[in-house]
């Protein structure tokens, strides 16, 4: 008998009260808009059954992964590990303030002293990640987090980058022979 594969689907946060004007948040803390809260009850709708429930200790995720978890009847662990990137002095800002503020860095891929590398995001969220999964021991489980975070792991795959939505989510299965720990699955949407 083969023994089922440990997975875990990270899941992106729904809808905040930053992203619906197009605020970059890092790690500040807005709350889910009405909007998010419904996205995330469709998507409690959509999960297929898991046994645990992770979040970041960001509200946006930790409310999302509370919505997730609630029609199972199972708790919701959060970890500062899986937050999202620190922005540093563009949290807050819009697209346009960035752009009038450092113009020419975000098509450049330049960054300002105080926002997190991937490597950073790394170190931390694939640690999570790997005790999650010792934790589900052949099981399936979620993990509420972020689109940074998310991305990351994608690139650490060598996925390409294309936008991450609310509520959009990206399948991992435990390989210990890849260099990631992980095998990405597919990305899927809960919506």
């Amino acid at each position: 008998m083969t023994t089922p594969a440990t997975r875990i689907l990270v899941v992106r946060h729904g809808q905040s009260t930053w992203n619906a004007v197009g605020r970059w948040q890092g790690q500040a803390d807005p709350p889910l808009t009405p909007h998010g809260i419904e996205q995330a009850e469709r998507a409690a709708a959509a999960l297929e059954p898991v046994v645990a429930v992770w979040a970041s200790d960001l509200e946006r995720a930790a409310h999302t992964a509370r919505i997730l978890a609630a029609p199972r009847d199972l708790a919701v662990t959060t970890d500062a590990r899986m937050r999202e990137r620190a922005a540093g002095p563009w949290t807050g800002l819009t697209r346009d303030e960035i752009e009038a503020q450092y113009p020419g860095w975000l098509d450049d891929g330049r960054r300002p002293p105080g926002y997190e590398t991937d490597d950073d995001i790394a170190a931390r969220a694939f640690g999570a990640l790997h005790e999650f999964a010792a934790a589900l021991d052949g099981a399936t489980g979620v993990v509420v987090s972020h689109g940074g975070v998310i991305l990351m792991v994608e690139r650490r795959h060598g996925i390409a980058r294309t936008p991450i939505h609310n509520l959009e989510a990206r399948w991992l299965v435990l390989d210990p022979g890849a260099p990631t720990g992980f095998t990405p699955g597919p990305r899927v949407t809960l919506l």
